[in-house]
């Protein structure tokens, strides 16, 4: 089935959605303790890439943000963008190809999404004072509306209900494909396409950026990544 959304954003009338039926990026619960996976596009200067910023929140804590050029035009055709959120591992995808990995370590004392549901959500919001050039570019208003179109959303997902999910969905049955092993790890094949992207395409890793924490990196930083 083809379904298509459509998002417009104007100065006045701010996010709207037409023919809400199917909603995109990101994942996200609600509260001061929430959980969020994010996939968005920023703001670009006309003639240069644009950037797709992804980023973790774990019981409310952000600041895993991790940015890359894309190596195509995403206004030019649809492509397919892809969270897969399992017991052990976060992946993102952008046509089949792995792009970010965040693994699970909360025996070590590192958060993990895994203890609450989380919604899908899509939107166009202004986040002009950061976006584009770290806030150096502001929106031109005189474009507006802004328009996303998002086809064929799919969601293969373990419906939350309550806390009886927290177990059920992590669950190595048959029924759960998720917790199949060939899921918490990629494969070689895998393996070699994410090193393509970040060796390539990836411009900002948070668990490099020194001066930012001041020498005291996220724990996560310092295990295994993929």
């Amino acid at each position: 089935m083809r379904t298509l959304l459509s998002c417009s954003h104007d100065l006045t009338g701010g996010p709207s959605f037409v023919n809400p039926k199917n909603l995109g990026s990101p994942l996200s619960s609600t509260g001061s303790k929430h959980d969020e996976i994010d996939f968005e596009f920023l703001g670009n200067v006309s003639g240069q890439p644009y950037i797709i910023h992804t980023n973790i929140y774990t019981q409310g804590n952000g600041s895993k943000e991790q940015q890359f050029y894309l190596w195509f035009d995403p206004t030019a055709d649809f492509h397919n963008y892809t969270i897969h959120w399992n017991p052990t591992t976060v992946v993102w995808y952008i046509d089949g190809l792995p792009i970010r990995v965040f693994r699970k370590y909360e025996n070590e004392g590192i958060a993990y999404p895994s203890k609450q549901g989380m919604r899908v959500y899509s939107s166009l919001w202004n986040a002009d004072n950061w976006a584009t050039r770290g806030g150096l570019v502001k929106i031109d208003w005189t474009s507006a509306p802004f328009i996303a179109r998002l086809r064929n959303f799919r969601a293969r997902a373990c419906k939350w209900d309550g806390p009886s999910s927290i177990t059920q969905c992590a669950a190595a049955t048959p029924v759960n494909w998720w917790t199949s092993p060939i899921y918490k790890q990629l494969s070689n094949a895998k393996l070699g396409q994410l090193k393509w992207v970040r060796d390539n395409h990836m411009i900002y890793d948070y668990c490099k950026d020194t001066k930012r924490f001041n020498g005291n990196m996220p724990v996560e930083c310092s295990k295994q990544q993929f």
